[in-house]
């Protein structure tokens, strides 16, 4: 099983980024994902999660109302859109599944992680 994100950069205070993570060697229309991110010398925090219906999601406080999750199951892909970012949106962030249809702001609930990729919100 592989999950592999794709979509970071560098971008200005205010600006969009749209996160992809594409899942190969299962497949992932059962599962819920997650997307966690990490800041330089913090702990990996959570960001979102949808269930496997894709009818239910969770944001962070910290997000709600910029970020956004969705899912195709045809393509075993999971999306972070990103608006208003913010300096303090800055670190890697993660896409997980996990092998059950809830999803979860616990990182020890999910099975299988990608690589990460890098957002950088800066003038």
């Amino acid at each position: 099983v592989r999950l592999v994100e794709s979509g970071g950069g560098l971008v200005q205070p205010g600006g969009s980024l749209r996160l992809s993570c594409a899942g190969s060697g299962r497949t992932f229309s059962g599962t819920a994902w997650g997307w966690f991110r990490q800041a330089p010398g913090k702990e990996r925090s959570f960001v979102a999660s949808i269930n496997s219906d894709a009818r239910i999601s969770n944001e962070g406080d910290s997000v709600k109302g910029r970020f956004t999750i969705s899912r195709e199951n045809a393509k075993n892909t999971v999306h972070l859109q990103m608006n208003s970012l913010r300096p303090e949106d800055t670190g890697v962030y993660y896409c997980a599944a996990r092998g059950g249809p809830y999803g979860s702001s616990s990182t020890s609930d999910y099975d299988y992680w990608g690589q990460g990729t890098q957002v950088t919100v800066s003038s």
